[in-house]
């Protein structure tokens, strides 16, 4: 299980090399190597490792260790084929977790990405419509029953598209340069990260490169099915592909536009939500 979560590790951190080569190549930049996410913790686990006079030492280290370890159990819940509402809960963990890390350091600037962090929470009311639609279809929120489903009746991509847009929302407001990205806007240097540097940065780094693994590899299972280890990470290679583009062409929203507009996907979705319950469970 270590081996497995190491690789899923470093193949996150190379999905989001890969993402920021995208972006940089769309926009006519050359861009870093597809390895560099996998450099940058290596880096930083190198470097002088300090925490400030403004943090709270416990938090500060605390929120990192957490991290780690939420991400380190939705792996688990994914590649055991848990139950979903599991990985719903440890996302929804994992904003309290930014809001930590912003008021740990006693930046102004973390300050702000960590109410930022719950401003961006609008992001997942979406979530909770879709895994209602899911459950409509399925009658089960254990994920290895819904891929169990779909080798029966097909990918839910295709009968529950709007569903599985509105999760690609989700994690398209997690991926950085996004348009959703209000928590690590420039305005704020690295927001909640700012003042998170050597050791504790290099955990952050691992930690988002097992939370892009982990999000990605739900959104296949759930809405493709079951796929052989080589489809899947194919598979993860394309959303990413699709996440890039998405985000090398879309500008980067105010926190009021980018709360607005996920109100509105989420008002769209309670209503095809009705319609999917009224036609499924008349």
């Amino acid at each position: 299980m270590i081996a497995e979560l190491v690789l899923a590790t470093l193949f996150g951190l190379l999905l989001l090399g890969i993402h920021r080569k995208i972006i940089a190549r769309i926009q006519r930049r050359p861009g870093p190597p597809v390895w560099q996410e996998i450099l940058h913790m290596l880096k930083f686990s190198f470097k002088t490792t300090w925490i400030p006079k403004t943090a709270s030492p416990v938090l500060f280290v605390g929120v990192v260790l957490i991290a780690i370890g939420i991400w380190t159990a939705a792996f688990y819940v994914l590649v055991s084929g848990g139950s979903l509402l599991v990985i719903l809960g440890i996302y929804l963990l994992h904003k309290i977790v930014e809001h930590g890390f912003g008021l740990s350091s006693g930046s102004p600037y973390g300050k702000y990405g960590g109410v930022r962090s719950v401003i961006s929470a609008a992001s997942e009311i979406p979530l909770f419509v879709s895994i209602a639609v899911i459950a409509a279809y399925t009658h089960s929120l254990e994920i290895a029953r819904i891929m169990e489903y779909q080798e029966a009746a097909g990918p839910l991509l295709i009968t529950a598209f709007p569903a599985a847009g509105a999760m690609f929302l989700v994690i398209l407001s997690k991926m950085p340069f996004g348009p959703f990205s209000i928590v690590e806007s420039k305005e704020l240097v690295s927001g909640y990260k700012t003042e998170h540097f050597g050791i504790w940065r290099a955990g952050l780094e691992i930690c988002n490169g097992l939370k892009t693994f982990v999000l990605l590899g739900v959104f296949l299972g759930v809405f493709i099915g079951p796929l052989s280890l080589p489809l899947l990470l194919l598979g993860m290679i394309v959303l990413v592909v699709i996440l890039a583009f998405a985000c090398a062409v879309t500008p980067m929203m105010s926190p009021f536009d980018s709360v607005t507009i996920q109100m509105l996907v989420t008002g769209g979705m309670l209503v095809y939500a009705a319609f999917v319950l009224a036609v499924v469970h008349p």
